[in-house]
Order: C-alpha cells, then sequence, then structure tokens
C-alpha cells in the first residue's frame, strides 16, 4: 500500500497520535450507492494517501447488481477521482484499488453469506485479521445483514476483533429503534456495533469538549449563571433533491433533529468526563438527553414548530414549492422545517433555554452553535451614535466555514464613549495550513481502531428517540398546524415566537 512520502505532512496520522490500526478486512454493504460513491470510497482513499490504513488491508464491495471486481475497481476510481478532497495520486489510488473485491448477491439472499465468509477467507489467506461490516444500505435491511451475518458465523472470530458499522437512521421511531436493537444485539455485542453519525466526526463538533475543558476561561462561564440560552442551527439551502422517497417519509425532524442536532447538544451540555475514553464521555451524553424531560401534547403545541417550503427564490433562481417537487404526494403533511426550544433540567442547565432549528430551502447554508451570555447589567455606555452593548455570543461553526467567533463590545475609535459588536474569529483553515479531514475519514479509522468515542451507544439511540417519539405523536395529530415559509427566506414566522420575548434567532 502507498503512503504518504513524509511523516510530517501527515496531520491525519498526527492528529491519531499514529495509534496503529489492526490489519483489516473492510465489508461495505450497499457499495455501489450514493453514500459509497461521494464520501466511503473518497475518505478511504484519502485515508491511503496519509498512509493512515494498515499494511494489511482489504476492501470488499456488496450490493446486489452483479458486476466483476474490474467493473467495481472502475467505479471505485471514477468516485474517488471526482469526489476526493485532494487530486488523486495514481501511485496511491493504483495501490489501494488493488486491494479492492466485489460480491454481487440480494442482502436477504443467505447463501450469499456464505460467499462471503468464502471470499474472506480467501482474501486473508488464514491471517487473523480484525473485520469491519459496513451498513451502507437502506435502513430496511439493517436488520436482515445483522441477522444473516449472525447465521453465517460471520459475527465473531476468536482471533480477531468483529465490528458492524451501522448508519443512521437507527429506527424510525422509539419502538422500531428498540426492536432494531433487539435484532442487532442478538447477533453482535454492543462493543461491536459502532452507530455512525458523521457530524460527530467533523472537526469543529470535537473541538467543542476542546474549547469548554481545555480553556479555562469559558468553562467557569458554562452554566445557567452566566449563559442566557444557547441556539443549535442546521440550515440547508437547498430542496430535497432526488431524495422524496427517503425524505417524505422521514421529514425534518427525524432526518436531522433525533440524531445530529441532539449530539449537538449533548457536546455543548455534558459535564467534564472523569477521562475522554469512550464509555466515560458517552456516559456524560446520555445523563444529558435523560435530563431532557419529553414533552407532553399541550407542551409540545408550545414548544415546537413544524413548517413545509413553498416556492420562491434561492440563490437567484426560481424554485418550487416541496409540493411541486418530483414524487412528493400532493397532500404531503411533511415538514422540511423544525424548530424545538428544550431545557436540560439539572443544575448547571435549570431554566436555560436551548433552541434548535433545521430545514430545507432557507436563505443560506450553516450548521453553528451560537451560546449567548446574559447582557450586562447596567448599560453605561449608551449614548447617541453607539450601536449599544450587545450580549456576548461565542459561535461554533462547523459549515460552511469551520471556525469560532466571540462577539465582544469594543468602543468606536473617537472622541465619544460609543460602542459597537466586533468578532474576535479563528478559522481551521487558516490556523492549521491544512485541509480538516472529512468526518468520515475520521469514523471509519476509528471504527477499524475500535475507538467508539464518536460513536453512538444504544442507550442514548433510546434516550434521543424518548424525547422525539412525544413530538411525532402530536404532529401526527396536527398540534401545532403544519405553517409554511417561502423558499429561500430564513423560515417561518411561527419561529420567532418560539425563543422567547427579548431575543431573536441569529441571521441567516
Amino acid at each position: 500500500m502507498a503512503v504518504a512520502e513524509r511523516e510530517d505532512e501527515n496531520p491525519l496520522v498526527e492528529g491519531l497520535e499514529r495509534l496503529p490500526v489492526p490489519g483489516t478486512t473492510l465489508v461495505i454493504f450497499g457499495a455501489t450507492g450514493d453514500l459509497a460513491r461521494r464520501k466511503l470510497l473518497p475518505a478511504i482513499y484519502n485515508l491511503a494517501h496519509e498512509g493512515a490504513l494498515p499494511e494489511r488491508f482489504n476492501l470488499v464491495g456488496v450490493s446486489r447488481r452483479e458486476q466483476s471486481d474490474e467493473d467495481f475497481r472502475t467505479f471505485a476510481r471514477e468516485s474517488i477521482e471526482e469526489f476526493s478532497r485532494r487530486e488523486s495520486d495514481a501511485k496511491v489510488l493504483d495501490g489501494l484499488l488493488e486491494r479492492l473485491s466485489y460480491l454481487g448477491f440480494s442482502f436477504d439472499e443467505q447463501d450469499g453469506y456464505g460467499r462471503l465468509s468464502e471470499a474472506l477467507d480467501g482474501l486473508e489467506g488464514g491471517q487473523p485479521l480484525n473485520r469491519a461490516f459496513y451498513l451502507s444500505t437502506s435502513p430496511e435491511y439493517f436488520g436482515v445483514i445483522t441477522k444473516a451475518l449472525k447465521e453465517a458465523e460471520l459475527n465473531y472470530r476468536r482471533e480477531a476483533d468483529v465490528r458492524v458499522i451501522i448508519e443512521k437512521p437507527f429506527g424510525a421511531d422509539l419502538e422500531s429503534a428498540r426492536e432494531l436493537q433487539d435484532t442487532v444485539s442478538s447477533a453482535f455485542r454492543e462493543q461491536q456495533v459502532f452507530r455512525i453519525d458523521h457530524y460527530l466526526g467533523k472537526e469543529t463538533v470535537q473541538n467543542v469538549m476542546a474549547f469548554r475543558f481545555a480553556n479555562y476561561m469559558f468553562e467557569p462561564l458554562w452554566n445557567r449563571g452566566f449563559i442566557d440560552h444557547i441556539q443549535i442551527t442546521a440550515a440547508e439551502d437547498i430542496g430535497i433533491g432526488s431524495r422524496a422517497g427517503y425524505y417524505d417519509s422521514s421529514g425534518a425532524l427525524r432526518d436531522l433533529v433525533e440524531n445530529h442536532m441532539l449530539q449537538l447538544l449533548t457536546l455543548v451540555c455534558m459535564e467534564p468526563p472523569a477521562s475522554f475514553e469512550a464509555d466515560k464521555v458517552r456516559d456524560e451524553k446520555v445523563k444529558v438527553l435523560e435530563a431532557i424531560t419529553p414533552p407532553t401534547p399541550e407542551q409540545v403545541a408550545r414548544s415546537t414548530v413544524r413548517a413545509q417550503y413553498t416556492a420562491g427564490v434561492s440563490g437567484g433562481e426560481d424554485v418550487p414549492g416541496y409540493l411541486e417537487e418530483s414524487d412528493v404526494p400532493d397532500d404531503s403533511q411533511t415538514e422540511t422545517y423544525a424548530a424545538l426550544r428544550l431545557e436540560v433540567h439539572n443544575w448547571r442547565w435549570a431554566g436555560v433555554p436551548i433552541v434548535l432549528r433545521t430545514g430545507k430551502r432557507l436563505a443560506r447554508k450553516v450548521t453553528e452553535i451560537a451560546v449567548q451570555l446574559k447582557p450586562v447589567p447596567h448599560l453605561a455606555f449608551q449614548s447617541k451614535g453607539s450601536v449599544g452593548v450587545q450580549p456576548n455570543q461565542l459561535i461554533l461553526t462547523m459549515q460552511p466555514n469551520e471556525g469560532v467567533s466571540l462577539s465582544l463590545g469594543a468602543k468606536i475609535p473617537g472622541s465619544r464613549m460609543r460602542i459597537r459588536p466586533v468578532n474576535m474569529e479563528f478559522l481551521y483553515g487558516a490556523a492549521f495550513m491544512s485541509q480538516s479531514p472529512e468526518a468520515y475519514e475520521r469514523l471509519i479509522l476509528d471504527a477499524m481502531r475500535g475507538d467508539a468515542t464518536l460513536f453512538t451507544r444504544n442507550d442514548e439511540v433510546d434516550a434521543q428517540w424518548s424525547i422525539i417519539d412525544p413530538i411525532l405523536a402530536a404532529w401526527c395529530d396536527g398540534e401545532p398546524p403544519l405553517a409554511t415559509y417561502e423558499a429561500g427566506s430564513p423560515g417561518p414566522a411561527e419561529a420567532e415566537a418560539l425563543i422567547g420575548e427579548g431575543r431573536r434567532w441569529r441571521s441567516l
């Protein structure tokens, strides 16, 4: 396997403290799908380019279509050349493609798993390589595949580790999530299960913990005594594209709030763990989720907003409304926008509103956490021509430009004491002079190493659905009513009341 020529040019391995990765055979179910094409195969190439893959590494693609190894290698080459974050190096790419092979069979065909077992034994040549099964498929196959892996005795090796990596969504509600967990746990121990949430692989998401726990200037203020409220935003300026089949049965609440956004909330609100070992970090995250009381139907009507975009202008172009999108039913009640007001009922956060919003076809694309401190108690600086003293805000931006900014009040130059807000900014690209690795690069490598810190544990999934389930039930009953907002706008007017009197959403 070709590796990066200079170790000091290897930021990914540097960031992972050069921890060894055991020899591994990675099996990707759904290897010809869109996720594999756009994210997984390019991520694996970039790991190869960084010299981060183990010396003994195999990749087996599994999908329902029949094709040869060479056809799959051609598919992989084209995917990597189109979607890799760096221009492909011919030597590295050729070396990686030599490690690729392919099997075509239906995921519910048990004979196919027998063929897979034989193929893995042949590739590994008796070597005790770890095995990782990545389920990049439609959610309906998660249980089917895990059960079939057990029946083919592919869920365990005496001399090596076996892991299963499961994409989101893990269930469509609390009941289905628990049913899926029963199936998965009957085949794999919890230590073998890696539920992937690609948001947790983003550098800025991980830096939430670094900013809180590595900088003493922030942590003493990180509580109800100093923080007025927290806003978590995941806004997109695009529509649903070709995902109508999935999105109309999911909606914004299931698609982003239940997983990504609640995970961001836990990182902002968790207590300092005793160490950054996987279970100690995840223990603290679960405590946060369990401190959020599931809302009653009456509370759902007051503390949530659901809406659907109508025709409008986005990026200077006329765009259709959700109901005019291809393959969307004319009477669809699926929300493309969701906003929630939650509260963590513990000593640190009691009384602090935490508001979440996400939506399609909004004014711009941004994912950020805004922590707003309380206003100063005495506005002595207000004077003619002054913008005035504004509450300080700490903004952690995940996309499009990863970084952190802190708003401060500063004097406007001149003879009078006039104040206006200014920003202190830190941008990853400028500070470290290097590209951040893609989220999937970090997560795939961690899964092969067996580090579950950035993966969701079963009790986290259960706690997340326990919060979301009552909201889904109330929305199905029509409370609150489905609002609308124009494509290209900041969202529905109803969301303004959600944040509370005297507060405002950050501009989109």
